[in-house]
């Protein structure tokens, strides 16, 4: 991350998290925690799916499943894989300080 990092708010099911967030990343990581609450809440909405944790992981395969069927080739794919990861320890991070703060 860079110098300029600092913590920006996304909602995702009705949730706050604090995410720290590079200045030139921050439209991207608004746009995606959009997506990503668009999704999840049209999961839960469905009824089929139960619980938070059940929610993020049929979310996570859904977008996951979307990547693959666009085509990209391995080096994409492997970007791609880092970005989730790299955006999930931060949104690990700031449901860790949730928890610990007994916000969740």
């Amino acid at each position: 991350m860079s110098k300029d990092s600092g913590a920006i708010k996304v909602y995702i099911l009705d949730k706050e998290y604090l995410v720290a967030c590079p200045e030139e990343e921050r439209d991207a990581l608004k746009a995606s925690a959009k997506y990503l609450n668009d999704r999840m809440t049209e999961i839960r909405g469905s009824g089929k799916v139960v619980g938070i944790d059940r929610i993020a992981v049929m979310a996570a395969l859904n977008l996951a499943h979307e990547i693959v069927e666009s085509g990209a080739n391995a080096d994409e794919l492997d970007a791609y894989a880092e970005r989730i990861g790299n955006i999930n320890a931060r949104i690990e991070e700031a449901l860790g300080r949730h928890t610990k703060k007994g916000l969740n």
